[in-house]
């Protein structure tokens, strides 16, 4: 399944120091999650997308359908861009055709928009959740994917509070995007428990430039949402050729990461999101965490079983270090920062039955 990175900072920092250079980025996540249990689908090789904010708040997006380590154009892309916000996504496709309009991040005005997870029997709910939406947003939408669906639902939502997506000058909030997430997951929720008790995995991300939702949620009371970490500090920085860390001077959150799997291999710079929390960041870089309470919602007094999110390839925790040897590929290729690593193949021998996928 997928995996996306958030990454927000007082300062800008330089694309390939988030994608391409540490040594667990999400870019090496594409064909290295080793976290990852579910072998019907072992490398998110189905595209990769990146989107970020120039200095003057517009954003930019870059998606390619081809394997995000075999891309020439994010190495040199990422080598000479800085961003004091990114949103990065690869992917492994189970709904939906290879196309660049079926890579996250989406974006529409100044929104930028991701999803990890999956809506279960989509197919039964999606003529009702078309229907729903207001026809500009049902003509945004361009790919086959549940995720932009999700996306189009949350612009006709933020419409429907009384703010325009499309205009580059409407001011939102971290309030006004919380809210506008909260009732989009209550919407899937209520039409896709109406067909099924086969529970959906909602990690959706969203971001105005400014603040940032993040979801980790599922409709369930019994099973753990997909992975989420968050990650909060001084300064991101190299300690050693491709190993990264996380400094604390303070206590300062001048940098902010949320994550499907953490990006570096230090324990103590992660914490794992509750399931079913919202996670916002202002745009003072201030992180805060919102239970969302509903049916759904067991207050963080019940075991919940790992075993579904596992299933699907969800699952992610900090990687041991002495992994980092462990790769049994036998093609590797030179970055431009000279570390050499070990990837797949472009051909996709190996690669599970699409039918047997879920998401």
């Amino acid at each position: 399944m997928c995996r996306f990175m958030i990454y927000k900072g007082r300062e800008s920092m330089v694309l390939s120091d988030l994608l391409t250079k540490p040594a667990h980025s999400i870019i090496n996540q594409s064909f290295d999650s080793r976290l990852r249990l579910d072998m019907r689908n072992p490398i998110n090789g189905d595209g990769f997308g990146v989107g970020y904010y120039t200095e003057h708040n517009k954003p930019c997006v870059f998606k390619a359908i081809t394997p995000a380590w075999n891309n020439v154009n994010l190495i040199n892309l990422s080598q000479s861009t800085e961003s004091s916000l990114v949103f990065a996504h690869v992917r492994a496709s189970t709904q939906g055709v290879l196309s660049e309009t079926n890579c996250h991040p989406f974006n529409f005005g100044k929104l930028m928009f991701m999803h990890n997870g999956g809506i279960s029997c989509f197919d039964k709910i999606k003529k009702k959740l078309i229907n729903y939406l207001d026809d500009k947003y049902f003509l945004f939408i361009q790919g086959s994917t549940d995720s932009e669906c999700c996306f189009a639902l949350f612009l006709d939502t933020l419409e429907r509070m009384g703010f325009d997506p499309s205009s580059i000058e409407t001011k939102f909030s971290h309030v006004v995007l919380k809210t506008a997430l909260l009732k989009t997951i209550e919407l899937i929720k209520s039409w896709q428990v109406e067909v099924t008790s086969e529970p959906s995995l909602l990690n959706f991300a969203a971001t105005d430039g400014e603040s940032v939702v993040v979801s980790r949620y599922i409709t369930s009371k019994t099973d753990e949402a997909a992975s989420l970490h968050f990650s909060t500090g001084s300064r991101f920085f190299e300690y050693q050729p491709g190993l990264f860390k996380m400094e604390r001077l303070n206590r300062s959150q001048d940098v902010i990461f949320v994550a499907s799997e953490p990006l570096t291999f230090e324990r103590g710079d992660w914490l794992c999101v509750p399931t079913n929390t919202l996670i916002t960041i202002t745009n003072k870089n201030t992180v805060l965490m919102h239970p969302i309470e509903d049916e759904f919602y067991d207050g963080g007094l019940t075991e919940r079983s790992s075993g579904l999110a596992i299933s699907k390839g969800l699952m992610g925790s900090v990687p041991k270090p002495e992994e980092e040897s462990s790769l049994s590929h036998d093609d590797s290729q030179v970055h431009g920062n000279g570390v050499i690593s070990h990837v797949p193949p472009l051909e996709r021998e190996g690669r599970a039955n699409s039918k047997a996928m879920v998401h």
